[in-house]
Parts: C-alpha cells; sequence; structure tokens
C-alpha cells in the first residue's frame, strides 16, 4: 500500500470514503481511547473531593496522567518488542492494543475497588490503580496512533484522524458529563455514595469493551510495511525490559527527589525568582527535568557498556528513528519541522487555558458556560473535524493545515470583539462556534500532517515524539497565561494570542516549500 496516496478529486468520492470500514473502526478506537483521561482528572477529582480528600492530595493524583508526556520513552519496547503467543495469532499492533486495553479495563475496576473515604491508607492503592490507567491509557494512544498511520495511505490520514478526534471526544464526554451524571443518578442526594461511584467506574470499565471488540474486528496492516523487524532471542527482550525499567526508575527518582532541590534554591537565590517566582521557577523546573534526563541517559549508557543489554538493539530503539527523520528531511528542513510541530498549536493552547476564567470575568453563569462551551461547543469541534477531513481530503492537506492555522488566528480576533463588547451570549455563541469549528479543522489537518512525517519503519515512536513536542511549549507558556492576563488585560492578551499565530503562518509556507523540494 502506497504511503502517498492520490488525492480524491470529486465531492462524492470525498463522501462516500467516510463509509470505509477502516474509517468507522477509527471512530471506535477513538472512542475507547478518549474514556481513560477523565478517570484520572476532572471525575476522579469530583469523586475525592467527594469522599473528603484533602485538595492537595487530589491534585498529586493529576500525576498519573504524566505518562501522556513522556510516552515516547517506551513507545519503541512498543515499536519491537513481540508479545508471546498473541503478536502471533493477532499481530504486532492488535497484540499490544489488546494488552493496553486489557490493562485499562483492569484499572479501572481497581479503582472502583477502592473507597477512598474509608481508609486513608487506601488512598495509595488509588494512586497506584490511577498510574497504571495513566501508563496503559498512554500506551493505548501510542498503538492506535501506529495503527491509524500503517492502515491507511496518506491521502486517507485526514479522515482517519477527523473519524480518530471526533471518537475521543466522544470518549471524553462519556467519561467526564457521562459519568458525573450516572454518579448522580445512582447517588441521589443522599451525599457521598462509594457504591455510586463504584457503579459508576465499572460501568467505564465495561464501555471500554467496545474498543476490545473493535480491536478484534479489525484487520491488523500489511506486514510488508514493517521495515524495522528484527529478531532477538527472549533473553534480549527481556534484558531490553528490565534495563528499560531502571532507567525509568532513575528518572523519576532523580525528578522527585529533585524536588526538595528546587525548594533550597529559591530560598538561597531569590533574586533569581523574578515576577513573583514564576519566571525562576520555570528556569529552576527545566534544569530539574534536565537533570533527571541526564541521569536516566548515564544509567542506560552503563548498562550498555557492561554488556547487560544488546547496544545495536538501544540503538535500533532509540537512536534510528531520529536518526532516520534527519536523513529524510536534512538538517535545515528537519529543524523547521521540529518549530512547526512545536509552534503550530501555540496560541491556541496558550488562549485555553485562560478561556474558563475569562468567561467567569465576564459575568458569564456556570450554566451557560457549560450548556455553549462544552455542549455546542463539542458539536462545532467535531463538526470542524469532519469537515477538515473532507476538505483534505478534497483540496490536499498543505491547503488546509494553512486554512486552520489562518482560522486560529482570525478566531482569536474575534475574542478581542467578545473582550470589548462585554456580557453578550449571543456573540459568545458566535466567538465560541468559530473557535471550536476552526480548532477541530487544524487539529485534524495537524495530526494528518505529522502522519504524514513518520516511516512505517518507526511509526510508534516518531509519532509518539511528535504528538509530545506538539503540546510541550504550549503547555510552558500556557503556564504563564494568567500572569500575561493580569498586565495586559484580555484584550490586548487575544491579541498578543493572534499575533502568535501569524509566524506559523509563513513557517508553513516555507516549510511545504521545503518538503516539495524533498519529495520530487
Amino acid at each position: 500500500m502506497s504511503r502517498e496516496g492520490s488525492e480524491i478529486r470529486s465531492w462524492s468520492d470525498s463522501f462516500r470514503t467516510w463509509m470505509q470500514p477502516k474509517a468507522i473502526a477509527m471512530l471506535f478506537l477513538g472512542f475507547s481511547a478518549g474514556i481513560p483521561l477523565l478517570l484520572i482528572f476532572s471525575t476522579l477529582s469530583v469523586w475525592l473531593r467527594e469522599a473528603g480528600v484533602d485538595r492537595a492530595a487530589v491534585t498529586f493524583f493529576s500525576w498519573a496522567a504524566l505518562a501522556y508526556s513522556f510516552k515516547f520513552l517506551w513507545a519503541p519496547i512498543i515499536d519491537m518488542l513481540p508479545l508471546p503467543f498473541l503478536t502471533r495469532r493477532l499481530g504486532r499492533r492488535r497484540a499490544w492494543l489488546i494488552i493496553a486495553q486489557c490493562c485499562i479495563i483492569i484499572a479501572i475496576l481497581w479503582m472502583a475497588s477502592i473507597d477512598p473515604a474509608k481508609n486513608p491508607k487506601d488512598l495509595t492503592l488509588m494512586a497506584m490503580a490511577a498510574v497504571l490507567l495513566g501508563f496503559s491509557s498512554a500506551s493505548q494512544d501510542v498503538v492506535i496512533d501506529a495503527y491509524r498511520i500503517e492502515s491507511a495511505e496518506l491521502s486517507l490520514q485526514a479522515l482517519l484522524s477527523s473519524m480518530y478526534i471526533a471518537g475521543y471526544r466522544m470518549g471524553m464526554l462519556v467519561a467526564g458529563a457521562g459519568s458525573l451524571f450516572l454518579a448522580d443518578f445512582i447517588g441521589g442526594n443522599s451525599g457521598y455514595s462509594y457504591h455510586a461511584w463504584q457503579i459508576t467506574y465499572m460501568a467505564m470499565a465495561a464501555i471500554m469493551g467496545c474498543g476490545l471488540i473493535t480491536t478484534l474486528c479489525v484487520a491488523e496492516p500489511d506486514d510488508s510495511r514493517y521495515l524495522n523487524r528484527h529478531s532477538y532471542s527472549a533473553r534480549e527482550y527481556l534484558r531490553f525490559v528490565m534495563v528499560f525499567i531502571f532507567v525509568m526508575l532513575a528518572f523519576a527518582l532523580t525528578f522527585f527527589k529533585a524536588g526538595s532541590g528546587v525548594a533550597e534554591l529559591s530560598k538561597n537565590f531569590p533574586l533569581f525568582f523574578l515576577a513573583e517566582g514564576k519566571i525562576g521557577a520555570f528556569f529552576i523546573e527545566i534544569l530539574r527535568f534536565g537533570l533527571a534526563v541526564t541521569v536516566g541517559f548515564l544509567v542506560a549508557c552503563g548498562f550498555v557498556k557492561i554488556g547487560l543489554v544488546d547496544k545495536e538493539m538501544v540503538t535500533r530503539a532509540y537512536y534510528a528513528p531520529i536518526r532516520d527523520f534527519f536523513i529524510r528531511y536534512s538538517g535545515k528542513t528537519a529543524g523547521l519541522i521540529l518549530v512547526l510541530i512545536g509552534c503550530y498549536r501555540l496560541s491556541d493552547i496558550v488562549l485555553g487555558v485562560v478561556s474558563n476564567v475569562f468567561y467567569l470575568d465576564m459575568g458569564y453563569s456556570k450554566t451557560v458556560i457549560a450548556g455553549i462551551t462544552k455542549s455546542f461547543g463539542l458539536g462545532m469541534t467535531l463538526a470542524g473535524g469532519f469537515l477538515g477531513g473532507l476538505l483534505t481530503i478534497r483540496f490536499g492537506l498543505q491547503k488546509i493545515l494553512f486554512l486552520g492555522a489562518s482560522l486560529s488566528v482570525a478566531t482569536h480576533l474575534l475574542f478581542m470583539l467578545l473582550a470589548a463588547a462585554g456580557k453578550n451570549i449571543t456573540l459568545l455563541t458566535l466567538v465560541i462556534g468559530a473557535d471550536n469549528l476552526s480548532a477541530g479543522i487544524a487539529t485534524t489537518a495537524f495530526v494528518a500532517f505529522l502522519s504524514s512525517l513518520t516511516s512505517v519503519s518507526f511509526t510508534a515512536v516518531q509519532y509518539a515524539i511528535f504528538s509530545s513536542m506538539m503540546t510541550l511549549l504550549p503547555k510552558m507558556v500556557g503556564g504563564y497565561s494568567g500572569t500575561m492576563v493580569s498586565g495586559l488585560g484580555y484584550e490586548k492578551f487575544f491579541l498578543m494570542t493572534a499575533l502568535l499565530g501569524i509566524p506559523v503562518l509563513f513557517l508553513i509556507l516555507v516549510v511545504q516549500r521545503l518538503l516539495g523540494a524533498v519529495r520530487k
């Protein structure tokens, strides 16, 4: 199957692609991927607070979702490690997908079996279950991304991406609002009810069966596309996994133990902590992360040096995917592509961090915010995703990638208008509709763009790296959105986020030109 594929030029052909089995399967797999996230974040937070758990302890549980940010670290294992019996029977991708989904179900049922109000010591078990859920869910994302890219040619990637995103949003809606409605319905008005939360989480575990059934029904991508398949002995695979575990432990222990050192630095060097400590803390946290990465790297090098793990195996798992990317796109082009990946969603994510605060400050009620930004907004995001997939199939990826970025700039200017107009529900609905529609188009095109950059030889690893980079810089900058609003005011802040999107437009044009030269 060709990676490139030909673009579909007629509207009738474009609409017919929606009914392809691959597209429908991706909708259900996206739904399966969207279920776990909020069971770690907002839904779990509500449960723990109702159970009387301290706020500080509740926020610690969000660390369980760090797996989503670091999934590229174990993506090589998923890419190259065969699973006994399952890989031979189901294929490489479906075998790992079944394991990840079963672990998700086990983790959710484990959480359902624990009453956080009964014994404070059980919070440790709840935290362990949440970590398992985060790790398993992030692993499922890695496999689904690889499966999506390998199962269809480039011309269909936007379609599959839009279906995946739509399913993901629906899964989040069920795990978020759906689980809260269910827990409230079962518990009634009697206050905290462990039984209600237990049934709710058991229901979420049962809904994950949708993903299992889909995985068993879909076909494995063609084995001939796996260009990097290599056979190692069971002992070599086992040693590789054990070394990986030790390296991850070294990284985690260094990162968390360095927290006390960060606190000490803030006391000894107060002048470094400018702007009420935020700028200094930002760079200190980068130093903390860099130290943890360095320690993990040195531990890995030590294991390779003493021969506990095969050097060629480590090179093939971690170095080869990165080398392959830079070889295919040369130094300058590869560098600009990475900059584009890091900046494409920058303005949207920075604005999104303060959006709910903005709505409250403008005087809108929680009911209005939930009804317009969540329900109506979700519908417009889904519409934007489907429209983005259709337009990409019809007109090509590069044009819609630029269109998505342009619409993002325009909608930020609408937020300026909303901030100047004051409380106006009609205008709020218009702005939210336009913003979510453009976000759906941009996200679908961008996911398809990332898919086009990956090599089928290193699908899981390269896409995991790209998707992590996609949100790294925006999340770091977004942490200072509140400070920016305090200093600039909402109108100037929205103007600034719009201006952040303009360099991205020029960057897209430059990258498109360079990619055109590379692929000729």
